[in-house]
């Protein structure tokens, strides 16, 4: 098996590229079997999102601060445990942004396509699931719209549900939001459409964020789950990401 590291800048992640590209050399992406992510969550997404072109299922080892998406690190036996390993396939969350200017962009995300004001203003957001105006204004800091394996990420930090493993459904969870008070967000079939306008923008600009990716002055956003776009993840049978969401829901 032909095996592509990446590495973080951290001084630990960089010394296990040199330690396990010493063992199993290190083949371009273009000729390898499978990419090894040498650091935590961040660089998994990273790598998702620079290398999903070459259709390559990604194995992580944790030589960062979090590793909810990473397995173990240890130098022996790395091709076995990738033969060995629990492949989870997933599709992205795809965005449409429009900025004030009307440039329009797409972006991909593996967690979460969210909103985020850019001053002290609240941002004024519309809110329509399938063309079906759901929130005339909400106001709030942001909004999130996570996927099922986002869901323990920042959507669960900002209040939202952890979604079980193979569950078709998004998230949709504000952030701070002052009005409608009584609304908490929404669980929601991962095959709709969810549209976001930004109201009153050029007094309450917003940020649109896919995962690391930053779009500023949004006007709107619209979101799918791309189908047409299948990831692989690969987790040792012992670290499925069932048992770790589980695991998570119970954590004190």
């Amino acid at each position: 098996m032909k095996v592509h590291f990446v590495c973080s800048s951290n001084v630990k992640s960089k010394d296990a590229y040199r330690v396990m590209t010493e063992i199993y050399g290190q083949y371009a992406v273009c000729e390898a079997d499978c990419i090894v992510v040498l650091s935590g969550d961040g660089m998994i997404l990273r790598t998702f999102h620079e290398s999903y072109q070459h259709n390559l299922p990604v194995y992580g080892m944790n030589c960062g601060d979090l590793g909810f998406l990473t397995n173990e690190y240890r130098e022996e036996g790395l091709i076995d445990r990738i033969k060995n390993s629990v492949e989870l396939k997933f599709h992205p969350l795809r965005a449409w942004i429009k900025n004030e200017k009307g440039e329009r962009f797409s972006a991909v995300a593996v967690n979460e396509i969210y909103l985020l004001r850019e001053t002290h203003q609240s941002a004024k957001l519309k809110v329509k699931i399938d063309n079906v105006v759901r929130l005339t204004e909400l106001v709030c800091d942001g909004l999130i719209t996570s996927s099922a394996l986002g869901s323990t990420a920042y959507n669960y930090s900002a209040g939202g549900p952890i979604i079980p493993s193979g569950a078709s459904l998004l998230a949709l969870t504000p952030i701070s939001s002052f009005r409608p008070r009584c609304w908490r967000g929404a669980l929601l079939s991962d095959d709709v459409c969810v549209e976001l306008e930004v109201l009153d923008s050029s007094w309450r600009p917003v940020c649109a964020v896919a995962d690391y990716v930053e779009f500023r002055n949004a006007v709107s956003v619209r979101i799918i789950q791309d189908k047409s776009l299948t990831f692989s993840l690969l987790l040792d049978p012992e670290n499925t990401l069932e048992t770790k969401i589980l695991e998570e829901q119970f954590a004190t």
